[in-house]
């Protein structure tokens, strides 16, 4: 049976990027542990030191998710959002030293120091490389080795798919649902805005974006038959069965 845990508590440190902790890298990867060491297995940009930080191109045209998602929605998602953060990152990063470290030990780092302002732009930066890439080759079912372990903890990829579903429900507000590896274990995780499992040091397998503007123009308010529509159709099994290793 799988655990469903409710949303963290939000950041609440007051710092901003003007106060931001003086990290070396040094000390964001002694911070980040495990979590780093097997990072760049998980998304695209997360490998890519020294800023600016170039935004990444989105591996498939616009339309290529149609009809699950929009062209439309797409288009917004990625060239306003998910560039808008990579935007911020870049602005307060800029003298920093910041502006040394990876995309994932910024992450980790704002996140221990209390930097709330840089933290919440790389997460996003981060997640939406993540979830991108989750799509890359269309919906593909899991490998052997995946689908043996999804089916002894959940039964089949359809349950997992469901219990992701409902932890998707649990968000209140903005946020993500993920599927993550803790051990050898799988779990799900509804977590609010833009915190994730990287941050705790958690193996990011998959995630969905259940902030309003992922789905409002083709679901309106119906998260559930977003989420639902995304594991479905569209997650590429077979990367998240690469990156669970």
């Amino acid at each position: 049976m799988t655990q469903t845990q409710m949303p963290p508590a939000a950041v609440t440190s007051s710092s901003t990027a003007s106060d931001a902790p003086a990290f070396s890298r040094r000390a964001a990867l002694m911070l980040a542990g495990g979590a780093l060491a097997s990072a760049t297995v998980f998304a695209p940009n997360i490998a890519r030191a020294a800023a600016p930080f170039a935004f990444p191109p989105l591996p498939y045209p616009e339309d290529a998710l149609v009809p699950t998602i929009s062209a439309r929605t797409v288009g917004l998602h990625y060239g306003k959002h998910s560039k808008g953060y990579y935007d911020k990152v870049n602005q307060l990063a800029a003298g920093k030293p910041y502006a040394d470290m990876t995309l994932a030990e910024i992450v980790v780092a704002a996140k221990k120091g209390g930097d709330t302002a840089m933290f919440n732009q790389a997460a996003q930066a981060w997640n939406h490389d993540l979830y991108w890439a989750s799509f890359k080759g269309g919906f593909q079912q899991p490998d052997a080795a995946f689908a043996k372990v999804v089916d002894q903890q959940f039964g089949s990829l359809e349950i997992l798919s469901r219990k992701m579903v409902e932890a998707g429900d649990t968000v209140f507000g903005t946020g993500w649902v993920w599927l993550v590896k803790d051990g050898d274990k799988l779990d799900i995780i509804g977590m609010k805005d833009g915190m994730n499992p990287l941050a705790d040091g958690k193996t990011t397998l998959v995630g969905v974006d259940v902030w309003e503007h992922a789905y409002y123009l083709d679901y309106e308010n119906r998260r559930a038959a977003h989420v639902d529509a995304v594991l479905k159709k569209l997650v590429n099994w077979q990367v998240v069965s690469d990156r669970f290793g």
